[in-house]
């Protein structure tokens, strides 16, 4: 039976989207939004991303949930994306019209379950194979079975285009891969744990946490930024495109954040990955006098609201001078974050309770 709320402990005004209200504890991942830190697992995200693969890093968040006890995880994701390929004939007899991200849904909704391969692997190693089979689906093209000798990123990398990528493109794409594996109590991760505190089946808790980050408030706006840099074109019509914009009201993608105060630490853990990959693409550049304008017309603009860039300015650079489809960016950070997600849903069933929060009804009193 369900217990009844404490009206002693009831908020009396409820915090509009429950801004600083604690609904959970965890070990995995602190946001610190006043001083701009990054920290997974007693690790800040500068010395995990750019330092080590993606299967070390999700390692590394994973510990003590009684996953995995192998040393590395790439060989566990490498059978999970063969596990995932056998699933690739339903995606390719759904309708063609589907979008990729609701193909990946498709496909992990058909994923089986077995005792084999533990279900956090399971889905973590199966979201690279749905987005890459889906993305060449949708262009007419058939899939590619996984290479299972490289790690995940560069197996992405080669079933998205067919070539083996370089190794800078998927440390790249390693790196950012990292940036994205947890973020505090978003939207799509409390989804993960409200649907994980009814004792539902991982594999449901990660669609519904899939769900929440479609939406466009949580989804990000990477590929917008894009947009905005094709729009503004050259370094010298940087400034006086970003003060037209501002004049009319609109935000400039990529810069603001909803906790941080201050810059986003992921920004220059991608930053820092471009400068590898930048001196041959000259969107790069382009892409920092940008930063450069449009900081000092924000700072003009909104003197006493601190704005300053956030991980989906740099994410939409790197990701496209890896060679990454713009539409492909949201599924792309689903394939990051769902190891963070199962990572949530693993903690809350281990040491959390059903998450029951009371409302305050405001309607009419019957009569």
């Amino acid at each position: 039976m369900t217990e009844a709320p404490n009206p002693a402990r009831m908020t009396p005004d409820p915090i509009a989207g429950l801004e600083g209200v604690v609904a959970a504890t965890t070990h995995l991942s602190d946001v610190d939004g006043e001083n701009g830190v990054l920290v997974l697992r007693g690790r800040r995200i500068e010395d995990l991303a750019g330092k080590m693969p993606f299967e070390a890093a999700v390692q590394h968040l994973w510990q003590d949930l009684e996953v995995s006890r192998a040393f590395s995880l790439q060989t566990d994701f490498a059978r999970a994306r063969r596990a995932a390929f056998a699933v690739v004939p339903i995606l390719e007899k759904a309708a063609a019209t589907l979008p990729v991200y609701e193909y990946m849904q498709l496909g992990l909704a058909a994923l089986p379950m077995t005792d084999d391969i533990p279900e956090p692997i399971a889905i973590s190693g199966a979201l690279p194979v749905f987005l890459a089979a889906a993305y060449r689906i949708s262009a007419g093209e058939k899939p590619i079975a996984p290479d299972l000798s490289v790690g995940s990123a560069a197996d992405l990398l080669h079933m998205l285009t067919g070539e083996e990528p370089t190794k800078y493109f998927a440390d790249a794409l390693d790196r950012y891969l990292v940036t994205i594996l947890d973020h505090g109590l978003n939207a799509s991760t409390f989804t993960a744990r409200v649907i994980g505190s009814t004792d539902a089946g991982l594999k449901q808790a990660v669609l519904g946490a899939m769900g929440a980050l479609s939406g466009p408030l949580h989804g990000g706006a990477p590929g917008p930024v894009l947009d905005m840099i094709d729009a503004i074109g050259t370094p010298d019509a940087a400034a006086g495109w970003i003060d037209a914009a501002l004049a009319r009201k609109e935000r400039l993608m990529g810069f603001g954040h909803r906790i941080y105060r201050t810059r986003d630490p992921r920004a220059d853990v991608l930053k820092d990955g471009l400068r590898i990959l930048g001196e041959e693409n000259p969107k790069v550049g382009l892409a920092e006098d940008i930063e450069e304008a449009a900081l000092v017309a924000l700072k003009r603009a909104k003197p006493d609201r601190p704005l300053d860039t956030n991980v989906e300015f740099y994410t939409a650079v790197l990701l496209d001078a890896v060679g990454i489809d713009r539409t492909l960016f949201t599924p792309l950070f689903a394939v990051g974050r769902t190891p963070g997600w199962c990572a949530h849903v693993l903690e809350q069933q281990k040491y959390g309770r059903l998450i029951r929060p009371a409302s305050q009804y405001v309607g009419p009193a019957p009569e």
